[in-house]
């Protein structure tokens, strides 16, 4: 029951869940972090240790990534926790209006027969979109990595060719000749460059938007030092021209083009693998398949 004592042990174990994964990721990242040398500072993943044996460094986007993943399952375990079929709560509505909407953005986007999609576009818009908010935290996002992208589009790039395969790899394999052989080198190059334009558009949209970040505060402080500079004492020293501009600004890079990022790379992944889809072949072999079957009952 929604009031028992178990009920709430676990919606206070969800809530921990969701919430102590992005704390040891900031306190992470006040221990391992270097104190700032002043002025203008853009780097990369902060490298937490290397595993000798194989070399493979262990990084900040790593880490952020599986904090992220186990924040999003606390946070689906608690909108979904005592769920029931008649008595609703503010969080089943919520939990529904989700499902509602992921569903309805995969019919709109690949049709019916991929509803079974609705899932894995619901995480791929979650994991982006949230990878991308924790640069609110001060963490570093993930997907300002462009190997955590990388391995997104990688990913997406294997449902696509299975997409294409699903009725048979001849196919597959026959339609780089379409329209004409000519054109073999040419539908080589763009199979390549699916999953390599999604990776560079996400992780360029994202980078970027924290570098303009970084640009204008950088400028900002540097203009009040020089317009401002002649008041006494402490005041002086306070970058009055640095307030308000860069918080709107990371409303627009950190919240809208992070999600706004989610949502396209989610909807390329939707259009990709629908539109590879050869769907009238597909319905052609299942009916003469089916055709088939009935003639041999008979």
């Amino acid at each position: 029951m929604a009031g028992s004592r178990r009920f709430k042990t676990l919606d206070a174990l969800y809530i921990c869940m969701m919430v102590l994964p992005l704390a040891v990721g900031m306190i992470l990242k006040a221990v391992f972090g270097s104190p700032g040398s002043g002025g203008i500072q853009i780097t990369g993943a902060m490298v937490f240790f290397i595993i000798p044996q194989i070399g493979l460094p262990i990084t900040e986007s790593q880490v952020n990534s599986w904090l992220v993943m186990i924040s999003i399952t606390g946070l689906c375990l608690f909108l979904t926790h005592g769920m029931t079929e008649h008595v609703q709560t503010k969080r089943q509505h919520l939990a529904e209006w989700c499902v509602e909407k992921c569903e309805k953005l995969v019919r709109e986007n690949m049709g019916p027969y991929f509803m079974s999609f609705a899932p894995f576009i619901a995480a791929i818009l979650a994991l982006s979109a949230f990878s991308s908010l924790t640069s609110l935290l001060g963490l570093f996002p993930p997907t300002s990595d462009l190997n955590v992208v990388a391995g997104w589009a990688i990913l997406v790039f294997g449902l696509i060719t299975a997409a294409k395969c699903k009725c048979g790899p001849g196919l597959y394999l026959k339609s780089f000749l379409e329209p004409i052989p000519v054109m073999l080198p040419m539908n080589i190059i763009s199979e390549i460059a699916t999953p390599i334009s999604m990776a560079f558009r996400h992780y360029g949209n994202v980078m970027s938007g924290m570098v303009i970040s970084v640009l204008v505060s950088a400028g900002l402080t540097a203009l009040s030092s020089a317009v401002l500079g002649w008041l006494p004492g402490f005041l002086g020293e306070i970058p009055f021209l640095k307030v308000g501009l860069p918080a709107v600004l990371s409303i627009y890079f950190d919240v809208f083009s992070g999600c706004l990022q989610a949502y396209i790379f989610a909807l390329l992944t939707m259009l990709y693998v629908s539109g590879g889809f050869p769907m009238e072949e597909f319905l052609r072999r299942k009916d003469a398949k089916k055709k088939k079957t009935a003639d041999q009952a008979v």
